[in-house]
């Protein structure tokens, strides 16, 4: 069986995207037209930005799954919880402790829930 290594997002304005995932990455595409774009998102995994309206078979909205960002303790996701803020990223949950651990949920500009979370112990 292999790795994942690659996830694709869909979204509606690939340029408006591929910033806003450069920003909170703090990593620049390493592949970019008006339809697609590719970022490393993390040692061995690749993010996808496929413009919505170019993919086959269509794509469904968005909503139906998260992107998730592991954070070492509660600071760190309060810390990445207000940077986001500060950038203006929408936040739809504050800060929360919850039965895995600590986290907040953000949105990405089409509505992809975007998750920072310790672990519980963390």
């Amino acid at each position: 069986m292999s790795d994942v290594s690659f996830l694709i997002v869909y979204v509606d304005d690939v340029a408006r995207s591929e910033a806003f995932y450069a920003s909170i990455l703090g990593r620049p595409a390493v592949e970019s037209s008006k339809t697609f774009a590719m970022l490393p998102a993390a040692p061995g995994l690749m993010l996808g930005l496929w413009k919505r309206d170019g993919v086959r078979p269509a794509a469904n909205p968005a909503g139906g799954g998260e992107i998730a960002f592991t954070a070492a303790d509660r600071a760190e996701v309060e810390a990445r919880c207000a940077e986001w803020r500060a950038r203006g990223v929408t936040i739809a949950l504050e800060p929360t402790a919850m039965d895995f651990g600590y986290t907040f949920v953000a949105l990405d500009p089409d509505g992809q829930r975007l998750r920072v979370f310790a672990p519980t112990g963390g």
